[in-house]
């Protein structure tokens, strides 16, 4: 395979392309954070770390090319990664940051799955999730690690299932390899640094047209409310729903399982394409014509009727079943214990959602799920042909 740059395991190599590594910090020893923020000698860095953070707002896919800065010396690259994670840090919403977190992962995954594969395993080692070559190809990680990584990634292909398991080490391909760094990297970059309140008063009030613009350029997560023939009522809906609108509108990562049952949900129960489009707002990859498009493919199918949504041992089976409560919710409802869905006729969310008064759409009285293959068939859990779920290109 090529290499990119003339020394890849140089350290100034490794931390310009990779400026989120440990030891990164030792750049900024002969200064404070405040020169950085504010010094003339770094009006240079300051507009390419502006320019990165709202790339990352504009194109969470990563896929924005920043041709002066990919140009930049690796000292340039690194001060203003350091730069736009400050600038995120001070923002008053987590949705910007978490935005670029998904960017600059993107970003680091293009170059990872072009590049050397010992450049993987030292990126890897660095970020605390060490990985080894195999002799014939590919590479092998400890099973805690490859789960801890694998579970947020929404792709089937990632659980563990299919995986090859061999002395509690997951066997990987080297481009499987890099896609679980990448999810490291946004795992490690969605958490904003510590910084002094009064620095980041202080970077808000010099900043102000950045933040301006940020704010503008972010989606910001919408509350659902009356849409379609009937009148949607939030309030009634399971309590794996409602964790699947919290998670989005707090602007964390929902799976893939969690993105297709929740627009599917929201579809039956009467939800217009606006609504469900706007659930996924607060998503960190949202992409608006993405999301519409697949938003479209899951509730126009059969004249309009849409997907079923996953009955409820599918939901569990995925790990979104919220039946023994969600302790960190901060309504007491959901945080608590619900009996309902324990009953044992209960199999599927929109039964939940008949029984507490709701109308689902087209078929308003039947009391399980209303697919034409039964309440335990393939249409119930999954769409047929290539899965598509809001806000991601992935599939």
């Amino acid at each position: 395979m090529a290499v990119r740059g003339p020394a890849p395991l140089s350290e100034e190599w490794l931390l310009g392309e990779y400026p989120f590594l440990p030891g990164a910090e030792r750049w900024t020893a002969e200064f404070s954070v405040g020169e950085l923020a504010t010094a003339p000698r770094f009006d240079r860095t300051r507009a390419f770390g502006r320019a990165r953070a709202l790339a990352g707002a504009d194109d969470p896919s990563g896929s924005t090319v920043l041709a002066e800065l990919d140009r930049a010396r690796p000292d340039e690259r690194l001060l203003s990664f350091l730069y736009a994670r400050l600038l995120l840090a001070c923002a008053p919403s987590a949705a910007p940051i978490r935005r670029w977190a998904v960017a600059e992962a993107k970003r680091a995954y293009a170059r990872l799955e072009r590049g050397d594969p010992e450049v993987v395993r030292e990126v890897a080692g660095r970020l605390g999730h060490p990985i080894e070559p195999l002799p014939a190809g590919g590479m092998t990680i400890d099973l805690a690690e490859y789960l801890h990584l694998a579970v947020p990634i929404r792709e089937g292909a990632f659980r563990l299932g299919p995986q090859a398991l061999r002395h509690g080490r997951v066997e990987v391909t080297d481009a499987r390899a890099a896609r679980l760094i990448e999810e490291a990297v946004r795992i490690e970059l969605s958490r904003p640094p510590s910084i002094d309140p009064a620095l980041a008063e202080r970077v808000r009030g010099l900043e102000a047209p950045f933040f301006e613009e940020i704010a503008r350029r972010t989606p910001a997560p919408r509350a659902a409310g009356p849409a379609g023939p009937t009148v949607l009522r939030a309030d009634l809906f399971p309590p794996c729903v409602r964790k699947m609108r919290r998670t989005l509108e707090s602007g964390e990562n929902l799976s893939h399982a969690g993105r297709f049952a929740l627009a599917a949900f929201l579809h039956r129960a009467g939800a217009d394409e606006e609504t469900i489009v706007d659930s996924y707002r607060g998503a960190p990859d949202f992409d608006e014509s993405i999301t519409r498009y697949q938003v479209e493919h899951i509730t126009h199918r059969d004249g309009g009727r849409g997907y079923e949504p996953p009955e409820c041992a599918t939901l569990r089976s995925h790990g979104l079943c919220l039946r023994e409560g969600d302790p960190s919710a901060p309504a007491p409802i959901d945080r608590a214990r619900d009996p309902r869905c324990f009953e044992e006729s209960l199999r599927h969310p929109l039964q939940y959602y008949r029984q507490r008064g709701g109308r689902v759409r087209e078929d308003p009285d039947r009391d399980g799920p209303t697919t034409r293959e039964g309440a335990g068939g393939r249409d119930a859990a999954t769409p047929r042909g290539p899965e598509r779920t809001p806000s991601t290109g992935r599939r």
